[in-house]
């Protein structure tokens, strides 16, 4: 199995170009399907230890659908497939150029949750337009034990989540640990209490706090695998657009700039759709890190990784 692996503002992707399992037809969706159903085992021989961590989030190139679309792709990560992903887009479009597939302009991507753009403006930036993002429900309250109450957004930005401003300690690289028990005691006790989006549970947590200068604000978020994202989250980021539009606080084509815990930023905007969604633009920077072919050794107890 041949791949390109990457990282987005400090996160990373690994992009499966060769080697990977046969689908068949269908639209993404279905095929994304097939692959959990059937083919779970690869996810995990793919991003997992011993050739994998936990942090790193996995998509297989696909031939897309739509033939105006420049590629498909599935993502996933360490116990899961995704419905889209950001940082992991902003990857895609850096490596199909590193790939020489693409050069600088506006391409279609196709994903299960439906066709995305994105615009390669130089080697190693892409802005990425994300599909219709909107808030499920405003100031849902939780009880979290060693936490008390605490109150956030559930909004949809290609996965769901749950956006809060209760941060328990700084949102900052030294309260990583910290933020990783808050952030797993609240989805927890969201799923302990039924609360979840549209039929949804709710698995990433995102704890905001005031941003560096030049930063509206900072994140930390706990992804569905139980690692933290290094970037800012694509996906994120657009719940968080939702909500600040369905708020009146930020408006159709103003500036966002979202920091990550670790210090990295998209710059971020939106333009309204109907019933009340928004379509979110992202741009943010990535760079190839390697490449590579990955091997199974029928004889390793251990060939379909360490799986959870």
């Amino acid at each position: 199995m041949r791949f390109i692996d990457s990282h987005t503002e400090g996160e990373p992707t690994r992009l499966i170009v060769e080697g990977g399992p046969d689908l068949g037809a269908g639209s993404l969706a279905a095929r994304r399907d097939r692959f959990a159903r059937d083919f779970d085992h690869i996810r995990s021989f793919a991003v997992n230890e011993p050739r994998g961590y936990d942090a790193l989030v996995g998509g297989l190139l696909c031939e897309p659908v739509d033939t105006s679309c420049a590629a498909g792709v599935i993502f996933f990560n360490n116990a899961t497939m995704l419905g889209m992903c950001g940082h992991g887009t902003i990857g895609l479009a850096v490596t199909l150029a590193h790939m020489g597939r693409i050069g600088p302009g506006v391409h279609r991507l196709e994903t299960p949750v439906g066709v995305v753009t994105f615009e390669l403006i130089d080697r190693n930036t892409a802005r990425i337009v994300n599909v219709p993002s909107y808030r499920y429900a405003k100031a849902v309250g939780v009880d979290v034990p060693g936490l008390g109450r605490v109150t956030g957004d559930i909004a949809w930005g290609g996965n769901w989540f749950f956006l809060t401003e209760n941060a328990p300690c700084p949102v900052d690289i030294a309260h990583i640990p910290q933020l990783m028990v808050a952030s797993q005691a609240i989805q927890d006790a969201l799923n302990a209490a039924g609360l979840g989006g549209d039929g949804a549970p709710v698995d990433h947590i995102e704890i905001f706090a005031e941003g560096a200068p030049g930063a509206d604000s900072r994140s930390f978020v706990l992804c569905s695998g139980g690692a933290y994202d290094r970037s800012p989250c694509g996906t994120g980021t657009s719940a968080k657009l939702a909500c600040l539009a369905a708020d009146g606080k930020l408006a159709p084509g103003e500036s966002w700039v979202q920091e990550s815990v670790i210090g990295s930023r998209f710059q971020a905007s939106y333009r309204p759709g109907p019933d009340g969604r928004i379509t979110p633009t992202i741009t943010g920077r990535a760079f190839v890190t390697g490449e590579g072919v990955l091997h199974a050794d029928p004889s390793d107890p251990f060939r379909y990784g360490v799986r959870g």
